[in-house]
């Protein structure tokens, strides 16, 4: 039986410029401080293995020194010995930059469809896959995976790993059924112990398509490790540990897993009626609204209303930024045009 650690989606880089013109809390920090917390395991020998299910970087086109910085946490998993899958991400434009910082003996990225064979626990393992796509990835998924030669490899566990949208993937308020970009659930191949995605940023795992059929594979996302919309206030952030043995079941089977929640900020939305008010009566109920919510959230504050002429001055950001306390994040919605 081995022990394998699952995260996706870690967006390193979001809110987190170079040379920022605005002194406030930055979000990206956050990302960095719940990929490191999600590795933790990793670091005190607890598994045998890590994937990253892509989306490491929250675009493509960065600085070397963010690469590096983003690549040191998983580098640092490798140093001990562990070995660790990357799988490039739609973020990544399917495609780590700069490569060469990647370069380690015990780091594979899934640069292009392939498999990467491993000696874990006493068993011999082999993860497969290929970075994301998106150009008809429903009539190409069966060749990219037949690409990977992962049902071919001669290994009691087999794993797949992708950065794709899988039928029957929920986010808020929609389940994915069909479209070009999602792969269909009778697609899933038979011949692995289980599938580990990223991209869908809701934890999940998938045992069944649209109709109720069994997938040939349990499909697991472990979610992002930090909210990156407000459509994601209300979801659990966090990461998968997945017990896989190898038990004459052809690629293995998974015995059992677990959802470790993170400490992601929680985020609120939360609006104000400015209709009538003064500037003073503005920014006092501004101060009331913000005082009721916890002081380390994300906020979305929606002026609603129309202003008093004056009142937009205390709408500035250097304003708002001495309403609530500086753990506080605060991002306001304004009604148009505002009177100055």
């Amino acid at each position: 039986m081995i022990k394998v650690l699952l995260l996706a989606d870690t967006h390193l880089g979001f809110d987190l410029p170079s040379r920022p013109r605005v002194d406030r809390r930055r979000r990206g920090p956050d990302f960095f401080a719940c990929t490191r917390r999600a590795l933790e395991p990793a670091l005190a020998g607890e598994v045998d293995l890590v994937v990253h299910g892509g989306d490491l970087l929250f675009r493509s086109k960065v600085r070397p020194g963010l690469v590096a910085q983003a690549l040191e946490p998983l580098l640092e998993v490798a140093d001990r010995g562990v070995p660790v899958v990357l799988v490039p991400g739609n973020h990544e434009r399917s495609a780590l930059p700069y490569p060469l910082l990647a370069m380690h003996e015990h780091l594979h990225v899934l640069d292009r469809p392939r498999t990467v064979r491993l000696d874990l626990a006493g068993t011999r393992v082999a993860v497969g896959g290929f970075p994301c796509e998106r150009d008809e990835i429903r009539d190409r998924f069966r060749a990219l995976v037949s690409g990977c030669g992962l049902r071919e490899a001669d290994a009691a566990i087999r794993l797949l790993c992708l950065h794709q949208t899988v039928e029957g993937a929920r986010v808020e308020g929609h389940t994915f059924r069909s479209g070009r970009d999602v792969v269909r659930g009778c697609d899933i191949p038979p011949g692995v112990a289980a599938v580990l995605c990223g991209h869908i940023h809701r934890s999940q795992v998938l045992r069944s398509d649209l109709a109720g059929r069994a997938l040939a594979a349990p499909v697991f996302y472990p979610g992002s490790v930090e909210r990156t919309s407000l459509a994601e206030r209300e979801e659990a952030k966090g990461y998968l540990t997945l017990e896989i043995g190898a038990d004459g079941q052809p690629g293995g089977r998974v015995i059992s897993h677990e959802f470790h929640e993170l400490p992601a900020r929680p985020m609120v939305c939360t609006s104000v009626d400015a209709s009538g008010l003064t500037s003073a009566e503005l920014e006092q109920r501004i101060r009331e609204e913000l005082g009721a919510v916890s002081a380390e959230a994300v906020v979305s504050l929606r002026i609603e209303g129309e202003l008093l002429p004056g009142s937009g001055r205390v709408l500035r950001e250097e304003g708002l930024r001495t309403f609530h306390p500086p753990s506080m994040t605060v991002a306001v919605r304004l009604p148009s045009p505002v009177s100055a």
